[in-house]
Parts: C-alpha cells; sequence; structure tokens
C-alpha cells in the first residue's frame, strides 16, 4: 500500500518536472544550433572584449592598384538581326521608360527574348569589349533578334536593323 502510494507520488513528480523543464531543454537546443561557436572564444589579453580572431588579415602589399582583368570570354557566339529602340510610347507600351526587369532605360539596356534577364553579351564588330544587360523584352514574334535601347531617336534610325554577330557572356 505504501509501495503504491509512493510510486504514484513519484509519477506526479516527473510529470511536473518533465513539463518545466520541456521549455529549458527547447530553448538550450534552439541556442545550440543558432550560436554553435558560442563560448568557444578564447581570450589571451584580459582587457580583451568579444571574441579574439584566431588569425589577422595581412595588408595589400604592392602598389596599391587592383589587377587587370581583361575582356571575358564568350561563352556562346551567333549572328542575329540586332535593330534599336528608344523610350517612345509608340515603340513600347504604356511605361516606356521602365524595362521588363523593372530598371529604368539606360545606356546598355538591351532586349531580348531568346535569353534570360540579366544575361551579358557584346556585339564585337559594332561596339568592341562594350557590355549589354538584357534587361527587356520584345513583341512575341521577334525571338531571335535584340533590340538596343538608345537615348536619341535619330540615332536609332541611323543604326537601322543589322546582321551582327552577337558573343553571349
Amino acid at each position: 500500500m505504501i509501495l503504491s502510494s509512493l510510486m504514484k507520488i513519484i509519477k506526479k513528480l516527473r510529470k511536473s518536472m518533465k513539463k518545466q523543464l520541456k521549455p529549458i531543454v527547447l530553448l538550450a537546443t534552439i541556442l545550440t544550433f543558432a550560436f554553435p561557436n558560442a563560448g568557444l572564444a578564447e581570450v589571451t589579453s584580459e582587457n580583451a572584449v568579444g571574441p579574439i580572431a584566431s588569425a589577422t588579415i595581412s595588408t595589400f602589399q604592392g602598389d596599391n592598384s587592383l589587377p587587370e582583368i581583361g575582356p571575358r570570354q564568350a561563352r556562346r557566339t551567333m549572328k542575329i538581326i540586332v535593330s534599336a529602340y528608344n523610350s517612345l510610347p509608340e515603340q513600347t507600351d504604356d511605361t516606356p521608360w521602365i524595362t521588363a526587369s523593372g530598371t529604368t532605360c539606360r545606356d546598355g539596356v538591351l532586349a531580348a527574348n531568346f535569353l534570360p534577364i540579366g544575361a551579358i553579351v557584346r556585339f564585337p564588330d559594332v561596339y568592341g569589349n562594350k557590355e549589354f544587360r538584357v534587361e527587356d523584352r520584345m513583341n512575341a514574334r521577334y525571338y531571335y533578334r535584340a533590340d538596343i535601347w538608345m537615348a536619341e531617336k535619330t540615332d536609332a534610325i541611323k543604326f537601322g536593323a543589322k546582321y551582327l554577330k552577337v558573343e553571349i557572356l
């Protein structure tokens, strides 16, 4: 009789301890995963506050200039028809200065349907190493074509439509 009552008391204590320890264990687990290196920093000086870096970053030694990087290599080259367009309502939709990617029209913007938004291309025959970024789309009927944005309508008319080599970077 005493043994069974003692067992009941132990069960109740166990349940109440589980309820009290659950949030503490859960918090300790979350903190362990959120801050895996917490408490592992070694202090080498009594005046140090916070973790001490085990290695220092040495300063760049040399002539303080950045290294020269040559032009990027083309991943693919093809020939397509390239024309030019302006931010005029008759050449675009109802938001002529906003590209399909949401940016503002500027020098170096290209409209093309066969490349993903953000693709970078060059037209070496006309522009050399100048890079253009695809940020706009053309009418769906034009697939393997590209449109270069130009600020002046006269420049776009002068450019016309050309069959050019395009380097996709």
